[in-house]
């Protein structure tokens, strides 16, 4: 099931890929210390296991089953003890900080320490409005709420400068003054004890790359699922139903619309496919639950090649940072995906000679993850023209097409909101655009890319709206599950080239 040709250099050019992410990730993290390379080595450690296998089925040497888990084992092993090491780097940093600010004379050089500027006039400077109009009429915020607004800010926070009218709020800009989280968290208290629930705050990098505060009113929060929405998430549910049907149905040798009363024959294999997508409903919405964030009615998106292509969800809520929107866009996921890896080893252990599916071996070739699997499990069996697979190896394929499918990083989809989180909005739209691109240039020799390429023009193109703090980045930990999940993305889309599968005999 490809999306993208290859040419001999694939596999290689994907270790090749990986290698430079972790180069480029050594290269950031080297100017955070200590702290910054031990994140980093957490990302080598879950990386290597995967980098080792494929490196080595690139040169024809593959493992068995055994030697890649306890390969799984020991690198998850080495995460969690890197993870306590920097936890408690973390601590003492945090404990040297202290001490370092308790020893340090409290000077300013806007104003002494303790004291607060006394009114809006001294702590922000306003736009001034074109000649014959006055302030009013320029700023979308009224004036008392302005003041209210004005004097939140402080040396210890943020030191306001200048006001700009933005939409119906305005824009602060001015310095910075401690870590953005904490600085957002007292912020936006002080705004909502002023103002109570008006307002929302955000802070954000401007196109300067400089943090700026943008206050809107709350009358700008995303708004609930409207009944004609719900309406529709109803319909293409029950689509998405059918078409999973009518998926078994293909699979098994008939039309299932044509042939309704086999409904037995074909709902396992829905009901597999039922599983991947519910699976990954399912943790998304216990993370959203977790941060007290909305998540819309899901609109499934029904096909007849594989029943679905996943689920579209819109935000009903503001994000309090970008760490939850990675969380919520990876819980999604890597639960379809975990689900569809062991429904699909599960039935490659399972295989014998006699199995209900019969496969041409050729179509192994179609996935380095999948053919890689196969090749340590089923072994010479490859190299027969027909395998016999259990209907769990049909299922867990079909499920890992479906979650990579919605890995990429484009747009809405989990890959472009896991993109959005780890590198910030610019990164992401590039990387949206580079996508569309990929997916048009495959569309040529694959239909299925057509399709989703218009899927993702027309319906999950636009990033995300902005956090409430955008400025904190997800920690390394969280980026180095996002480049496995792409990483795994990639392995499970490209096809092995002809020479690497004639080397492992796969096929003819």
């Amino acid at each position: 099931m490809p999306l993208i040709a290859s040419d001999n250099t694939a596999t290689i050019a994907l270790l090749l890929l990986s290698v430079g992410i972790l180069g480029w990730g050594f290269y950031r993290a080297r100017d955070q210390g200590k702290l910054g390379i031990l994140a980093w080595l957490q990302s080598v450690a879950l990386m290597t296991p995967w980098l080792l296998f494929f490196g080595l089925f690139a040169a024809g040497i593959y493992l068995n089953l055994v030697a890649v888990l306890l390969l799984l084992v020991a690198s998850t092993g080495l995460y969690i003890y890197l993870g306590r090491q920097l936890r408690q780097a973390a601590l003492d940093a945090v404990l040297k900080s202290r001490d370092t600010a308790q020893e340090k004379p409290q000077t300013d050089g806007f104003s002494p320490p303790d004291s607060q500027p006394t009114s809006a006039k001294e702590t922000i400077k306003t736009v001034t409005s074109p000649p014959g109009t006055n302030e009013v009429e320029i700023m979308p915020v009224p004036v008392e709420d302005l003041k209210a607004i004005q004097g939140i800010f402080g040396i210890d926070t943020f030191f306001a400068t200048e006001t700009i009218p933005y939409q119906d709020g305005v824009i602060l800009k001015g310095n910075l003054r401690g870590d953005p989280e904490q600085v957002h968290s007292r912020l936006t208290a002080s705004l909502q004890a002023r103002l109570n629930d008006r307002y929302r705050l955000f802070l954000v990098d401007n196109q300067d790359e400089k943090p700026v505060v943008i206050i809107l009113p709350s009358t700008n929060d995303p708004q609930p699922t409207t009944v004609s929405q719900k309406i529709l998430a109803v319909v293409l549910l029950l689509a998405t139903i059918a078409t999973s049907l009518e998926t078994g149905g293909l699979l098994l040798g008939f039309d299932f619309f044509g042939s309704p009363h086999r409904y037995l024959e074909v709902l396992p294999v829905a009901a597999g496919i039922w599983a991947v997508l519910g699976s990954g409903e399912i943790a998304r919405r216990v993370v959203a639950n977790k941060y007290n964030v909305g998540l819309s009615w899901p609109f499934f998106i029904p096909t007849l090649q594989i029943g679905s292509f996943g689920a579209i969800e819109r935000f009903e809520s503001l994000l309090p940072n970008r760490k939850v929107l990675f969380d919520i866009a990876f819980a999604g996921s890597a639960a379809g995906g975990i689900v569809s890896l062991l429904m699909l080893i599960t039935g490659l252990l399972l295989s014998h000679p006699g199995s209900l599916f019969q496969i041409p071996a050729e179509y192994f070739k179609g996935s380095v993850l999948v053919g890689a699997l196969a090749k340590v499990v089923l072994g010479s069996a490859l190299q027969q023209p027909i395998v016999d697979v259990h209907p769990l190896v049909v299922i867990g394929w079909l499920g890992l097409v479906i979650v990579a499918l919605n890995l990429m990083p484009a747009g809405q989809l989990d890959g472009g909101r896991i993109i959005q989180a780890i590198y910030g909005r610019k990164i992401a739209s590039r990387a949206t655009l580079a996508t569309f691109v990929v997916l048009a240039i495959a569309s040529l020799v694959n239909p299925l890319a057509l399709y989703w390429a218009i899927v993702i023009l027309i319906l999950q193109r636009n990033l995300e709206r902005p956090s409430l703090n955008e400025l904190t980045e997800p920690d390394d930990a969280r980026a180095a599950l996002g480049l496995l999940a792409l990483f795994l993305m990639i392995a499970a889309l490209l096809p092995l080239t002809p020479a690497l599968a004639g080397r492992l005999g796969i096929g003819n």
